[in-house]
Order: structure tokens, then sequence, then C-alpha cells
């Protein structure tokens, strides 16, 4: 996050062709009631309440990058909503500075904010708001009619973006002829026909189906692959936020109280509001292998056995990295070392198979590894360099919440 005063005001400027829009925001607020300005300097000087008031966002800062998915998530009424819609000034914010590529939006005039709307930004909602009296190759093509596209070219378009979220066959259909999940997808492509350069999605899926919800993930996320958009995603939700997102805003009461990677949010909660969305999260399926790999001392396989276990009882390690002149590393632990034959004398004596993962790789498949080969597993990089190992011992500490204070 980013806590700079106030920023000099940008000049209106050309928005650059191609990619997804860069964004920061810097101290947003939006506060309600019959004197908004005046309560803001009570807020701003220190006030938790001024009667009649209230904030729905407080002294809010953050950038995106440009093509990033970057999750707003929090529980009900801690303000995300207010915020995604006082970034395109749906809501028009109290105080702050909204700058949007290049441009700061709190200054647009009407005419500029309208064209910026209808081009290159795009808005999907928990409610599809599809027209019903248009079919959905017409729903699709909307906001191109809008925006005075040729009858010929925004069907053509309409119809590639139909096909991309999976919905070829119902193009002639109304929308109360589908499933709440396929008008959820036509919401979907009537946002991207337009191949916006951000793409606001408030609670886009909370109402569906957790099955027909986790395909329009899946869906989202390859689009975003194939994409060159950014994305705000608003959830309530940790699982979607972990599974879409980037980067993660927790917010609470108007205020962002961390920012951070999927892997720094549930390995690192700052807080205990942090750390109860936290424990409810898929570990396992978040928590990368290089994120937990751990250092380990390396030897040539004609290093003393004894030696190594000397310098690992020292150094209170568990695991040794042999590497034999003639195949591919392996892991040696002290336990190998202590119950090995007394002819073993060499660390090339004591080969056992390993696992090799990759950086990447998530925890799931580190265990799976773990189990197979019951030892520990070698991390290597995508250029083959060896960042580490992961053992038993790792991967219980990561699939453990931290305790508050820690």
């Amino acid at each position: 996050m980013t806590n700079n005063p106030a920023t000099q005001v940008v000049a209106e400027t050309a928005l650059p062709t191609g990619g997804g829009s860069s964004i920061h925001v810097n101290d947003l607020w939006k506060v309600y009631g019959p004197h908004p300005r005046r309560a803001l300097a009570e807020y701003r000087g220190g006030s938790d309440t001024v009667p009649e008031h209230m904030t729905a966002v407080r002294g809010v800062s953050f950038d995106v990058n440009p093509g990033e998915t970057f999750v707003v998530m929090g529980l009900s009424g801690s303000g995300k909503s207010t915020l995604i819609r006082c970034l395109t000034r749906l809501i028009e914010p109290t105080a702050g500075h909204v700058d949007i590529d290049g441009n700061d939006v709190l200054t647009l005039s009407n005419a500029r904010l309208a064209d910026q709307r209808r081009n290159d930004w795009a808005m999907v909602f928990q409610h599809f708001g599809l027209l019903p009296h248009r079919r959905v190759l017409q729903n699709v093509a909307y906001g191109l009619e809008v925006s005075g596209v040729a009858q010929r070219e925004r069907e053509e378009r309409a119809q590639q973006m139909v096909e991309t979220v999976g919905l070829s066959g119902t193009e002639n259909k109304y929308p109360n002829e589908l499933s709440g999940g396929m008008r959820q997808r036509v919401g979907l492509a009537r946002a991207l026909v337009q191949n916006p350069r951000l793409l606001l999605l408030d609670e886009p899926f909370s109402a569906l189906d957790p099955l027909i919800r986790t395909d329009l993930q899946d869906e989202l996320m390859r689009l975003a692959r194939v994409g060159s958009q950014t994305s705000i995603f608003i959830t309530h939700d940790l699982t979607e936020a972990l599974k879409v997102g980037d980067r993660i805003a927790i917010m609470r009461d108007g205020v962002l109280v961390q920012v951070g990677t999927p892997e720094e949010i549930v390995l690192r909660p700052t807080d205990d509001y942090v750390r109860r969305f936290a424990v409810e999260a898929p570990r396992a399926k978040v928590v990368r292998a290089e994120t937990i790999a751990r250092s380990a001392p390396e030897f040539s396989a004609d290093t003393s056995a004894s030696a190594v276990l000397t310098q690992l009882v020292q150094s209170g390690q568990g695991v040794a990295i042999a590497r034999p002149d003639t195949r591919a590393p392996y892991t040696v632990t002290a336990q190998d070392l202590l119950t090995a034959d007394p002819s073993e004398r060499e660390l090339g004596d004591i080969g056992a198979d390993t696992a090799t993962v990759d950086a990447d790789a998530l925890l799931t498949d580190v265990m799976k590894k773990l189990i197979e080969t019951g030892r520990p597993a070698i991390v290597t990089s995508p250029a083959g360099e060896c960042l580490g190992v992961i053992d038993d011992a790792a991967t219980v500490r990561a699939l453990s919440v931290p305790a508050s204070g820690e």
C-alpha cells in the first residue's frame, strides 16, 4: 500500500492503447451524512465517530499493476462494494486521489467519464442486469451498440465472445430461458466483448450454485490468461479470493488491513481479523514449494558419512543434499546416517531415491511426493538450480495457521 500525502491533480491525458490499466489510489474517503467534508476533517483529526455521519471508505491507498487481478475481500459492510464504485465514480468519493492510466478520475468531465465507462472500463455485478427483451447475442453486443460500433462488426465480436464463454447455441434465447449460471456468463461476455482495459467485478458469482460458481471462476481465470485487462474482483469468500487473485486486499470497517499475495495472506496474517479468514483457507492449494523450502548443506558423494552427521547435529539440521558426479542429487537425513551399515562410510554409499519438485509446485503436490518416497524432496528453480528441501516438518508448519502474536 502507498501512504503518500494527497498528490497533485493529474491532467487528462490520452490513454495508451492495448494492455490493462494501471491504478494508483491514495487516501480515498467516502463519508455519508449531511456535511461529509466537515465530518471528514473531524475523522482526519482523530475522531472515531461523528454524529449523523459514517465512513464507508476510510483513507484507503493501494496500487494495481497492468494485467493484475486484484481482489478486495471482507465481511458484509466492510466497504468493499463502495470502494469499487468510487474508483469509477459510480459513487462520488468525498476525498482522495484515483489515478487510472495517468488520469485523475475525480477530475474527469462527465463526458470523458462516460466515454471511459463505454470504452475502457467494464463492470460485472452479482445481479446480471440483462435486458429481458433482447436475445443473448443482442445483450452481449449492447455495449458495442452504445459505443457506436457498426452492426455487422458488433454481432461478429459478440458471437465470438459468446463462443468464448461457452454459450454457443444460446444466441437466440432470451434471458428468462437461461439458467442462473448461463445468465452470468452472458453478463461476463457483455463486459469482455469491449476488450476493456479495466474489469470491475462485484461479487459476480455469489448467488450461484457451488459447481456453477467454480466453473465460472475457472472461466474467468482462463480469460484473464488470454486477455490483457486489469481486474478488480470483490468477494467475501477467501477461497474464491485465493483462487482468482494475484494479490488480495483484506478490508474491515472501510480500511485495508492487509494487502499481499495469497501465500502472504494465509502464511502471515497481520491480525486476528485476517487470521479468522486464514483458518478456513485451503492452504495446501495455495502455498508453493519455493515458499517453504529450507536451505540444506550440500556435500560431495565422497564426503565421510560421520562428518556429515556431525555437522547436521551441530547445526540442528536434519537433512543434507548429496551431489554425486554420475547421478542426480538426493537427500540424506540424520536418521539415514545413524542407521547406516558400518560399511557405508561415504554419502555415495547411502544413496536414496529422492523426489524433485518445481519451485511453483503447490503443497498438495509436494505432499504426494513425500508420501510416495517417504523422504524429503529437493526443490528446484526453472533453471534447475537447487533452492532447498522440504520435509514432513516443513509441510506441517505450512498447514498450520500462525497463532495470534506470531
